[in-house]
């Protein structure tokens, strides 16, 4: 078993964000600079959020935070996006999820312009990325992409099992692996918590990409002997030996499976670290690319 250390790659990956925000400003080029929006005080986003505004300023990238109370109304939220979009010193705007109940998060994605969506998840964006035009992909598939790549995994051929159909992983990341390129030139097979035979179909993967939501689901017997492991999930779950009072869980039980595997990623520090790094890349990208789909 090797580990995937997500942690070492992102550092990586953010250097080379600030070489190049460093030559930008040399060369008198706009400087990236990503607005985050947060509602309400949910503990998880906050700790998102403030990575996120963390890392931009470690590689010198501009960053605004704004703020809106839980009751904010949907009209407001969506404004202010508007308001966003039109400065154009803002090459990224991204809204922290989960937004309060009064608010449906598919508007607010709508609103921003796709250019700016340096999450990916625009319908604008998803189709460019389904035809494999330069778009912005959703950070997590991508920062998955960006470890393969690192590590030098072969994935031509390979059959690739994606656990979770989200629009914001699952979906994705099976186009992404199917696709004819590296990493990709897969066969992909999609699965959820409705599918039949779930393990055997699992132990099928060459490549196993578990983004489910459920702690510790993927137990040895999802996994065949030799086996790539990617594990998506982070799920708090109670833990009085923890100063915060919680741990860190994926969907892989990491200590039962990682002898099965030829390459794992532990959670913490595994793909969390590469969603961060992908979103830092997709604002620089947004402050010099200009995809004509979106003039």
């Amino acid at each position: 078993m090797q580990r995937i250390d997500g942690k070492a790659v992102s550092l990586h990956i953010q250097q080379q964000i600030a070489f190049e925000i460093t030559r930008r400003k040399e060369s008198g080029l706009n400087i990236p600079h990503l607005a985050a929006i947060l509602v309400g005080h949910d503990g998880g986003s906050e700790t998102y959020v403030a990575s996120k505004m963390k890392t931009c300023e470690t590689v010198g990238m501009g960053s605004s935070l704004i703020r809106y109370p839980a009751e904010v109304s949907e009209a407001e939220l969506i404004a202010k996006v508007r308001e966003l979009n039109g400065l154009d010193h803002i090459t990224g705007i991204l809204v922290q999820m989960p937004l309060p109940k009064q608010i449906n998060p598919h508007h607010v994605i709508m609103a921003i312009h796709p250019q700016k969506d340096v999450d990916g998840f625009h319908p604008l964006n998803t189709g460019l990325m389904m035809k494999g035009l330069p778009c912005h992909i959703p950070a997590t598939p991508q920062g998955i992409l960006l470890l393969l790549e690192y590590y030098k995994i072969d994935t031509e051929g390979k059959h690739c099992v994606v656990l979770g159909r989200s629009d914001i992983v699952g979906k994705p990341m099976s186009v992404l692996m199917s696709r004819s390129s590296y990493p990709g030139n897969c066969t992909v097979t999609l699965c959820h918590s409705r599918t039949k035979n779930l393990p055997e179909i699992c132990r099928t993967a060459d490549i196993l990409i578990a983004a489910i939501g459920k702690p510790e689901m993927v137990t040895p017997d999802f996994v065949k002997e030799g086996a790539v492991v990617i594990d998506v999930g982070t799920t708090r779950v109670p833990d009085i030996s923890k100063k915060s009072g919680y741990a860190l869980k994926g969907d892989v039980a990491f200590d039962l499976v990682k002898d099965k595997c030829s390459w794992i990623t532990p959670v913490p520090g595994g793909v969390g670290p590469m969603t961060i790094a992908s979103l830092m890349l997709n604002t620089l990208h947004s402050a010099s690319l200009k995809f004509e789909s979106y003039s």
